[in-house]
């Protein structure tokens, strides 16, 4: 179970980085900074080890082949915080990404720019000891272990750029709400169908310890086939588990969704009923009907 836990709220009105009005003083124009590795204190490497460790043990059998495989192709250790520039090296060569540092959030508009030129924007800050268990914003563990064993993937490298590039069209057209909710239930906390099994890719999930076995085993989420339109329409939670799992069939179809012109998409649901996390709908595939146990559990009595 999940802990340190604030109280449940419903999406905000930006997932990606800081709204409008918020974002402060940019370090510099595109958010950038030095990573600084020398500056990591040994207490915070053994942060890293903790979760690096505890995660490592956990996912086999739980993260998709492709995670794992990036995980192990990547020049990560066990034992220390990654050096950015050697991340980038390995996947320029494999998928032409590089990872840069920021501050923590960045605007939207900046977030996309940098992914639609394969460039991932993470967080160069490590979450307190206290804190292995819940952090709201996202920090080097959830960027560098959640984000960047999938940007070794063809698949999921075309996939995130073609996010960005439409992350910015996404802004012009106001839907950028309904494009945030397709990135949610897949680059964070997506689920895929193998030959063995269901498993994980999001990064969200890949880099939760708690979250990486209530996904795929507690009775009380849904898990339901992927469908574009439905996902827009669906709300999700920041603070707690998801009240419903998204399924891919493949990974391949994040392929065949980078290749969708969203245009008329947003016209089939712009002002169309916005669905609760939890609710389903008459025309779902249900791989598997949740119980709602966890989430009914949590709501304060009346």
């Amino acid at each position: 179970m999940k802990t340190q836990l604030p109280p449940v709220r419903p999406e905000p009105p930006t997932l990606h980085g800081l709204a409008a009005g918020e974002a402060g003083r940019p370090h510099s124009a595109d958010w950038t900074i030095p990573q600084d590795c020398a500056a990591y204190t040994p207490a915070e490497h053994a942060t890293w080890a903790t979760l690096f460790e505890r995660q490592c043990r956990l996912l086999p059998g739980r993260a998709c082949d492709a995670f794992l495989k990036g995980l192990d192709a990547l020049p990560i250790a066990p034992d220390r915080i990654p050096d950015f520039e050697a991340l980038s090296d390995v996947l320029m060569k494999a998928t032409g990404w590089q990872v840069v540092a920021v501050p923590g959030l960045v605007p939207d508009e900046v977030f996309f720019d940098h992914l639609a030129h394969r460039r991932f924007p993470s967080g160069q800050f490590i979450r307190r000891a206290d804190q292995l268990d819940y952090l709201q914003e996202p920090d080097v563990f959830h960027d560098v272990f959640g984000h960047v064993p999938m940007l070794m993937n063809p698949v999921m490298a075309d996939y995130m750029q073609a996010y960005g590039v439409g992350g910015l069209r996404a802004q012009r057209l106001g839907m950028l709400a309904e494009l945030a909710r397709v990135y949610w239930y897949t680059v964070e906390f997506g689920l895929v169908i193998q030959p063995e099994g269901l498993r994980l890719y999001g990064a969200g999930i890949a880099s939760s310890y708690s979250e990486s076995r209530f996904c795929l085993d507690d009775p009380s989420p849904h898990r339901v086939r992927f469908v574009l339109e439905r996902v827009m329409r669906t709300r999700y939670r920041i603070d707690d588990f998801q009240e419903c799992y998204f399924v891919l069939q493949d990974l391949d179809e994040l392929l065949a969704l980078a290749r969708v012109d969203f245009g008329p998409v947003y016209a089939q649901v712009a002002g169309a009923q916005t669905f609760e996390p939890g609710a389903l709908q008459p025309g779902d595939t249900v791989l598997h009907r949740g119980t709602g146990a966890y989430h009914r559990d949590r709501r304060p009595p009346h």
